[in-house]
This record gives C-alpha cells, structure tokens and sequence, in this order.
C-alpha cells in the first residue's frame, strides 16, 4: 500500500491467479529461466557498451531486472528497482509498444528508488496487444542538479537540496522521444551530454530486452510462459523455506547496529533495529520471518534517512534476502539461490509509525540513504548469527562514494566519481574477501582510464594493510588508494564507518574504519570528513583514501601459525598485528612457537569475557563510554 506521501493512488495488489506451478513443464522452466537471465544480462552489457559516464560505462554502478505483469521480479542476479509506481500512475491499458516510463522521485518510487541519482526506466512487454512483462533498469547517474556536483549534498536538510524530482512521466512515447522532458533533465545536470547519452543507453536496452522478452511470448504462448514464471517463482519461495528458514530456530531475537553521524548533527548513534521472530509452520500467519523494525531511531536531519515503508517493503524485502543465503549448507549452494519475487511471501515487516529513519516524512533529505539501508544487511545478519550460533559473517561496509571535480587544463568543468569498495566479513569457513563491491559487477575506474580523462595522477592502488578485522578468519582487506592532483580542485565524499568499525562476531574483532588524508608534504597532513562536498585540494597534494575492512570471525587466537605467517608474508598484516592481535610472535618471517603458546596463554587468562559482537574502539566515543551494547551479549 502506498503511503499518505505518495500520489494516493492505490498500487494494485498482484492478483490471485491459479498456481500453474505444477504444471509446467520443469525442463521448459529450466530453458525460461536461462532465458531470463540471458536477457537480463543482455540489457546490462548494452547498457555498459553505449552509455558515456564514468559511473556507468566504467564503475558498472547499474542494473537490470525483469518483472511479470503481476510486478513479480523474476531475476535473481541482482536487486533492482519497482515496476509498482508505473503501473499506479499509468494503467496497463494505456500503454503501447515502444514506450518507457522514467522515474527517480524517491517518494513516489514505492520504495524502489533511495536517491535522486539512481534514475530509473521501464519498459512494458507486449503480447497480441497485451502488456505481459517488463524490462527495467536502474543506475546511479553523474549528476541530477541540487546544492552539489554529483548531487549529493551531505548537509542537506531537505530533498529539495539533492536535485531534480521527476515522478512516472512516459519518456517514450510509442517509440518517440519526449524531447521536451529530456530538455528538462539535461538542463538541470551539470553533466548533461553524458546523462542524455546515459539515458538513451538505458532506455534503448529495456526496448531491445522487452523485444527479446515479447519473441519468448510468441514462442511459446502467454499461458505457457506464465506457467513457468509462477514455477520459478514458487521454487524460490519453497527453496528458501527448506533450506534458509529451516536453519532458524523458531523464536525471537533482537540486534540493533548504527550510522555514525547525519552531515548535519554532531556525530550520534542513529539506531536501526530489527525484532526478528521465527513463527512455527502451524503460526496462524504461516511460517516466515517477521522483522519489525521498532527501536530504530528518529528521522534524521541530514540525508540518511530510507524511505523504506511502502508496498508493504516489497524492495526492502529482496534487498536484505541475500543475507539470509548464508544459511545455505554450502558456498557453492549459496552461490546457487536467486533472490527474486518468491522471498516475499517468506518475509513479514512491520514498521514504526512515519518519522523514522526507516519511515522519512517528505521532504526529507535521502542521499547518502546508503548508511542504512547497508546497515540493516548488517543488522540482519547480525540477528540471525545470535540465533544459529554466529554461523553467519562478520560484518562489512562494502560502498561509499568519494571523487573530485574542478576544470581540466582547456578549462572545461570535469567530475569525477567513483564508488569504492572495502573488505567483506570473515567467515566461518573462511576468510573475507577483499575490496569487494556491493553492486554486482561494479569496480573502481581504471587507472588508465583516469589519468587520461582527469588531472591527476593515481600513485597508489593497493590493500590497506591491517585494515581486516583480526579473527579465526581474518575480515577481508579495504583499498588503500592515493590519488595527486596536478590542477587545484575539490574533494567530496559520502562515507560512513569513520568511527564506528564493521563489527567481529564470535570472538572476532572489529575492522579498520574509512579514513581520508590530504597530504600537502613534509608534515602538513589533514584528516578530511568522511562527509565533505567541497574540501579544497591543491595541485601536489595527495588524497589518500583508506576504505573499510570487514570485521573477524572467531578468536584469533585460534588462527593457525601457518596462516598468520603467510598473512604477514602476502602483507596482509604488519608485524606488529601478527603480535598484538594474533599472539604470534615471529623471529624475522619465522614463527617463534613456544613464545607465541606462551604469549597467546597469557592473553587467555587476562582478557575478561567478551560479547558476542566486538564493535571496535570508536564505539565508546559515541556510547559514553560503553564498550558493547546489552544488545551484544547471548
């Protein structure tokens, strides 16, 4: 349903319809379902063929989806954004072949759009006349105008600050472009060329995947087709219940985790909690996880806030289930599960009433609503680890955007932006991996391709030493990138976990936390904000960024020799971590094993018992004084 700041119109509920399920054919589901994925990844290698912006073309900070006439997402590649607030404000019978909708309004996207960057298209499928699908894709663009390049303001106290707000509108129109509307966006964009080229990119790939989509039509029948959707479907919903839920013991959990600061307020704790209760299969409701979502703190002034409470959170839904494929037996089973429209049925929220951060009232700022929507992954599956014992992973903060802009050396305005990644949790299997990214597909710019576009030089490209947080299996490793200006120009950057560090589970420790220098030579040195829209940067001075690393899992005390030895000889850790954190104690590259038994026993007896999560050292400075929360302890 759609919420009071929305339109007011109704989004139509999917419609009841017979489970064909078990009826289709279960080798033409398989065929389907290949063609699917196939055409998904088609519209996304279009799409990254022909657009022009770095943040598209090069980052691959987009993605596709393809959805049924019932709004069901039926990929499980990767999340994507709603069909519901096209098909509220254009109903199915007005539409025509060689149409595509835009939108990017956060509050009227349904819960499918986070920021005003993130510029959305769709196109419908046609059949005999009828539309029967859609194709839809979804990326973060350059620049939407509002205070800032890159349309990001980190200050902003209201949406009107962050950029252009356009609700459904047809961009095409039966093939024929609204020149007028593109007129509009493009004047708005500090980087118009690019977004128009971006624009045309997108929506010209949605076309050739609803063409891909409407010769499945043809070939094989509307009923047959639909046959085999409510099949893919079904299977994801019963996978799930057998091998995710079924690993849940039934009852109920609390965890809560936090944003550091808003941009506008000192840094605080911005609480986000989740109540998760595993309901029995004879629960009047069915069995499924309920989160709810109270305890989790009041609307923030500056823009981290998540409209996350419409349609019932059917985005919130797919975006947090990946977490839940942990549970999976195997890695390579987890590697296996889709996450697509058959989640949704599994998973009940409840949400506090408007003005949280969770439940924003228009018009509140949004922009850097990654801090916690990538949070909750993390509450997530931190309330889940309390339930099975901490077989889930520590915790990560794989994306935050930093860059820079000015004029290049003709004097022609320049931005560049990029989203860096960081280490991911480690496990209890293995350790993180290293600077992942949490957009599938997405990676930082080629050095190559920014010296020769941008005035500056990239130094350094390498792992943050040290920065995994220390356990049993080590997190994985953040970038440690430095980057020298050869022309005066401004820095900017969205990140969170510059205090507080990605947690350790288990016994394992916290991560380093994001850290951004500016160094001007000799001693004179700066820390910069990890929230800054404009930090002046001189042509010499070197902007060194340090990203996050995941948190540990389990007593690194328990990290085998052999390992921290090769973790110091990879330069993954420095001699000091091997000692301080692991307990090893090394004579040159070589393990001393009888003071290391004798250092680790001593670090046994004097350490007092610990929480079941290790927030880190900065988790004091915002907690007065406290070093855990009750929420921490089993």
């Amino acid at each position: 349903m759609s919420r009071p700041e929305s339109s007011g119109a109704h989004v139509p509920a999917a419609k009841a319809a017979p489970d064909d399920s078990e009826t289709a054919d279960p080798v033409l589901t398989e065929i389907m379902q290949g063609y699917l994925a196939s055409v998904e990844q088609e519209v996304e290698t279009a799409i990254g063929r022909t657009s022009r912006s770095p943040m598209i073309r090069d980052a691959h900070d987009y993605r596709a989806g393809i959805h049924d006439r019932r709004l069901r997402k039926l990929t499980g590649r990767s999340y994507s954004a709603l069909v519901h607030p096209v098909v509220r404000d254009f109903p199915l019978v007005t539409m025509q072949p060689g149409d595509v909708f835009f939108h990017n309004d956060v509050y009227l996207s349904e819960g499918g759009i986070g920021h005003l960057p993130d510029l959305c298209v769709t196109a419908p499928v046609f059949h005999h006349g009828h539309v029967v699908a859609f194709v839809q894709a979804f990326g973060h663009h350059d620049d939407i105008g509002g205070a800032v390049p890159g349309s990001m303001p980190s200050s902003a106290t209201s949406v009107f600050e962050e950029g252009l707000m356009v609700p459904p509108i047809r961009l095409w129109d039966a093939g024929v472009r609204n020149e007028a509307a593109l007129r509009i966006m493009t004047r708005n964009s500090r980087m118009p060329d690019s977004l128009a080229a971006d624009l045309d990119a997108e929506c010209s790939a949605c076309l050739m995947g609803a063409r891909r989509m409407a010769e499945l039509f043809d070939r094989y029948g509307q009923d047959t087709v639909e046959a085999c959707f409510d099949a893919i479907v079904q299977r994801t919903t019963e996978t799930f219940r057998r091998e995710v839920l079924a690993k849940i013991p039934v009852g109920e959990y609390v965890w809560e985790d936090y944003a550091e600061h808003d941009g506008v307020d000192p840094p605080r704790l911005h609480t986000q909690r989740i109540t998760l209760t595993r309901t029995p299969a004879d629960d009047p409701g069915g069995e499924r996880l309920v989160l709810d979502f109270e305890g989790t703190g009041p609307q923030a002034r500056g823009p981290i806030n998540h409209c996350g409470d419409y349609a019932d959170g059917n985005f919130l839904k797919k975006w947090l289930a990946p977490v839940l494929r942990n549970l999976a037996e195997t890695p390579e089973r987890m590697a296996e599960l889709d996450v697509n429209e058959g989640v949704v049925p599994l998973i009940e929220m409840r949400f506090p009433p408007p003005g949280t951060l969770l439940t924003p009232v228009f018009p509140a700022p949004t922009n850097a609503r990654t801090f916690v929507i990538l949070r909750l992954l993390g509450v997530l599956a931190g309330v889940v680890a309390k339930a099975v014992d901490g077989r889930m992973p520590a915790d990560q903060e794989t994306i935050r955007y930093t860059g820079v802009y000015g004029t290049d050396a003709e004097g022609a305005p320049y931005l560049m932006r990029e989203v860096l990644g960081g280490g991911s949790g480690g496990r209890y299997y293995a350790d993180g991996e290293d600077t992942v990214h949490v957009v599938p597909d997405s990676r930082n710019l080629p050095t190559e391709f920014s010296e020769s576009r941008f005035p500056f030089v990239v130094e350094r490209l390498a792992l943050a030493v040290d920065s995994g947080g220390p356990g049993r299996h080590r997190g994985g490793l953040g970038y440690d990138k430095h980057i020298r200006m050869l022309r005066d120009a401004h820095f900017m950057c969205i990140a969170d976990r510059s205090i507080l560090s990605c947690w350790g589970v288990r016994g394992g420790r916290a991560g380093r936390p994001f850290s951004v220098t500016i160094d001007a030579g000799g001693p004179h040195e700066r820390e910069v904000d990890a929230l800054a829209d404009a930090e002046p940067v001189r042509a010499g001075e070197v902007i060194r960024i340090r990203t996050t690393g995941g948190g540990g899992w389990g007593d690194p005390l328990e990290r085998p020799y052999d390992e921290v030895q090769r973790d110091l000889l990879w330069g993954k850790i420095s001699q000091h971590s091997a000692r301080e954190d692991y307990g090893v104690v090394l004579v040159g590259a070589v393990v001393d094993v009888s003071a290391s038994d004798a250092l680790r026993a001593t670090v046994r007896e004097r350490r007092g018992e610990q929480p079941f999560f290790d927030r880190g050292p900065g988790y004091p400075t915002l907690a007065d004084g406290a070093t855990s929360a009750e929420v921490d302890w089993l």
